[in-house]
This record gives C-alpha cells, structure tokens and sequence, in this order.
C-alpha cells in the first residue's frame, strides 16, 4: 500500500539536526592561547574527534527516524515497552541515544506504569534523567489521568461501571503502581456513574488515614448514593489487612444511616487487586 503523500517529511522532521563538523574545529581553534593556529597533527586529532562525534549523531538521528516510522508503520502494539519509552525521550533529551534510559526507567520502575507514577525525585534518581525529562514524564502521565477520568466522568449519559473489571481497568493506570499508600473513593449516583473521583488521604510507604465520617460526609455534599472505597499496597501484597477490613465495616455502617451503599473496598497493588465484598467482608 502505498505511503500517504507528505508522510516521510514529518517523520523526519522531528529527528534534530546534525551540526556541522567543522563548527567544533573552528570553534577548538579559536581556544588556543594567543590565538595560535593549530600545528598539523593538532588539527589531525580535533577533525578525528569531531568526525567521530558526527557519525554517533548521524546514527542516532537514523535509529530515531526508523523507530518512528515504526510507530507510524505498526503502530504502538508492533512496539516493545522500552522503545514506546525510548521514543517518548526523544522529546526530551535531544541528539543522545535514549535506549539505554528507556532501559534503566524499566529496571528500576518494573513498566511503564510504574515509570509513570514515579515522583520527579525519584525519576532524577535515574542515570540520563534531568528535570526537563522528569517533569515531562510526569505531564505524559497527568495528560493520560486527565483523558480518562474525563471520558468517565463526562461520557454522554451512558457510561457506568457494569463490573469489578470495568471499575479496576478505570483504576489501574495509576493507582497500581504508586510507591506510597493512597486512599481515594468514587462517588456514584443511582445509575453506578462516576460523580467524583477523589484522593482524600494520601499516607507514608504503608499507611494512609481513612476517617469514615469525612467520607460520608463527603458523599452528602456531592449527592452520591453508592461509594467504591480504593486503596493501594505499594508492597505488591493487596492482601486486605485487619485495619482494612475494619474500616470498610465502618464506613458501610456510617453510610447506611444515609442510605448510601458501598458497593465495595478495592485493595490494588502492582501483583494485582482483593476485592472485600468478593472476600465475604461486604454483605449485600
């Protein structure tokens, strides 16, 4: 099939340029003390250097044009994670071969999930990543968060949570992955739409506080009818704990004096999710 016209040139477009060889050379010489003009051998080893320098730009700017017409070509399930992440850098950190960064983001946040919930501090923490790159993964990710909870919350009058799976796919582009405790509800209406999806206590490496008068509370103000009770374990255990099962009896308690349900308590971690109500913790 043939290309669409004009398809090549953006493509190609995006990779920076490759600055000339001769500018480093001009620009060595002018460096010498008293302006003394390189002798032979001197001016041998700065071109050497230069043409060397050249030629890794030339190829990483063809590995970064084949990559993107990948993309173009398969489309992001043809990718491998580390080239989806390889390729996103290159929009951050420009003329470096970004392959060995994609890798160590990988290693160390175990996907892309997880890269994309690490903290600016810890991404830093990574060898080849600044601020600008930081700050920028993390815009990738408040972009994706934005895109979906809107599509959730504002689809016409038709989206509602049918299932636990519907409910998790919504939940695990952020919550899975997160390296601290964070507790958060959906408020639903009587139909089982998303009103608000909120964080209301974020907590150390293992606990968040969860108070279930504020979450009541907060369900009065907004309306809501039904709650889903999430939280995390960044320990990769979603085993609930007895603390876990006490407060979901709580809040059901303080929340059927108002005729609000609980539909459930979601413990999500990266090895997966325990559902309470599935567990027997939640009568009907």
């Amino acid at each position: 099939m043939a290309e669409p016209p004009g398809a090549a040139e953006p493509l190609l477009a995006l990779v920076p340029p490759v600055e000339p060889e001769v500018d480093e050379t001009r620009s060595l010489a002018k460096k010498r003390p008293g302006g003394r003009a390189l002798d032979r051998d001197e001016y041998a080893l700065v071109r050497s250097n230069a043409r060397v320098k050249v030629t890794a730009a030339g190829l990483n700017a063809g590995h970064r044009a084949r990559l993107q017409k990948r993309l173009y070509e398969v489309g992001h399930e043809g990718l491998a994670d580390h080239e989806i992440l390889e390729g996103l850098l290159f929009q951050f950190i420009p003329r470096v071969d970004t392959k060995p960064v994609a890798k160590r983001l990988l290693l160390q946040f175990g996907s892309l999930l997880g890269v994309l919930n690490a903290t600016i501090d810890e991404l830093r923490g990574v060898e080849g990543v600044g601020a600008q790159t930081a700050v920028g993964l993390k815009f990738v990710q408040a972009c994706a968060m934005r895109a979906l909870r809107r599509e959730a919350v504002s689809r016409e009058k038709v989206h509602r949570f049918q299932g636990l799976d519907d409910v998790l796919a919504y939940l695990r582009i952020d919550q899975a992955a997160r390296r601290r405790e964070q507790f958060r509800v959906l408020f639903l209406n009587a139909r089982n739409r998303l009103i608000r999806d909120e964080v209301l206590w974020e907590g150390t490496v293992n606990h968040a506080p969860a108070y279930p008068r504020e979450i009541v509370r907060r369900a009065l103000e907004l309306g809501a009818t039904a709650l889903i009770l999430v939280h995390n374990h960044p320990s990769g255990d979603p085993t609930p704990s007895r603390d876990d099962i006490g407060l979901t009896a709580q809040v059901a308690e303080a929340a059927k004096v108002h005729g609000i349900a609980v539909h459930d308590h979601l413990v999500v971690s990266a090895s997966g999710h325990a559902s309470l109500r599935g567990l027997g913790y939640l009568s009907s």
